[in-house]
């Protein structure tokens, strides 16, 4: 995905969160290719990353509180001190 294309959907989620869905938009990157992405400290809370090719990308501190997650590719990804609650985890690993 262009580094532009991606920024504006993520400009678009932070004003989507910090107004409670009044504002902005949700991030849908559903089966979007984000590998090798810097994704560091980034809010992704419930956003749409079904499918995602996220192998490689950096997600250090990155918050993936109540994103779907279902059917991504995490290989390699760096989640180091990334906000993932347990149950998160627990669908990825049901579903794979």
């Amino acid at each position: 995905m262009e580094e532009s294309k991606l920024a504006k959907i993520l400009e678009n989620h932070k004003k989507w969160i910090e107004s409670d869905g009044i504002d902005g938009q949700r991030a849908d990157l559903s089966g979007a290719n984000l590998s090798r992405a810097d994704l560091s400290e980034t809010n992704l809370s419930r956003a749409d990353l079904s499918r995602a090719n996220l192998s490689g990308a950096d997600l250090k501190e990155a918050d993936l509180s109540e994103a779907d997650l279902s059917r991504a590719n995490l290989s390699g990804a760096d989640l180091s001190e990334a906000y993932i609650p347990e149950t998160i985890l627990e669908t990825i690993e049901k579903k794979d």
